[in-house]
């Protein structure tokens, strides 16, 4: 059941709006049909009409509570029905809780800065946002340094690309202490941003086509940007919201 909004045939630097709504509008379609009872919502910039190209995809996913687990089971099944995945990881804050997870999605050849943020909430707590937050039995223990390392170079690529560069610093300072990187930060921005897309490649080997993934965005989108110049690329919405 692969969707238009999913199919090859154009650059994963296109930052085409309408295939992102059109993702969007798959994404929920497939997780409400998964299960009779479930709803599928967009929430954040997206929901609030406020995104700019660079905005991720946020989504609730409320479920009747005797089929969380079933159903959070699904989800890599689900997302793939759409499009096929190049990552998928669970926040680990949430990644024992019975009633609400938090999880990440990046499509194979679709923009990266379009991450799905797929929070799960089940039905007797979707009125409660931070369900489970602060508790530690809830927490988990399966997550990927390097992955979220690299998770930060995007988020840090979107910062500068939104004139934030002090944003984007501290997004890559910590993307460097997260995988145990000394690491001297320039404001050369694709440079910099390419020493920490290699160094967690290779500290885990198995992303290295994500990370290339990665360096190729930044290449793209802040070629001859440094931290005072940043190179302002928004497609047809010029907006700044956040996402």
């Amino acid at each position: 059941m692969n969707r238009k909004s999913t199919k090859g045939g154009r650059s994963e630097d296109d930052l085409d709006l309408v295939r992102r709504a059109a993702l969007a509008q798959d994404l929920l379609d497939a997780l409400a049909a998964h299960h009779p009872g479930s709803r599928a919502e967009l929430k954040g910039s997206l929901a609030r009409g406020t995104a700019d190209a660079y905005s991720d995809i946020d989504i609730v996913w409320t479920v009747p509570d005797d089929h969380f687990e079933t159903c959070a089971t699904a989800v890599r099944g689900v997302l793939e029905a759409v499009g096929p995945l190049d990552s998928l990881r669970t926040d680990p804050e949430l990644q024992n809780s019975r009633k609400r997870r938090l999880i990440f999605a990046a499509f194979r050849g679709l923009p990266l800065f379009w991450r799905v943020d797929l929070e799960m909430r089940a039905s007797s707590v979707a009125h409660l946002a931070d369900y489970d937050q602060d508790n530690p039995a809830a927490r988990g223990d399966e997550w990927s340094r390097p992955a979220s390392a690299l998770a930060n170079a995007v988020a840090a690529t979107k910062a500068v690309l939104r004139g934030q560069p002090v944003t984007a610093r501290g997004l890559l300072e910590r993307g460097f202490r997260r995988i145990g990187a000394p690491d001297r930060l320039t404001g050369r921005w694709p440079a910099d941003i390419r020493r920490l897309a290699e160094a967690a490649a290779d500290r885990e080997p198995g992303l290295r086509p994500l990370a290339e993934r990665v360096v190729r965005l930044a290449g793209s989108h802040l070629a001859g940007s440094g931290e005072q110049t940043p190179r302002r690329r928004e497609g047809r919405n010029r907006c700044t919201g956040p996402g």
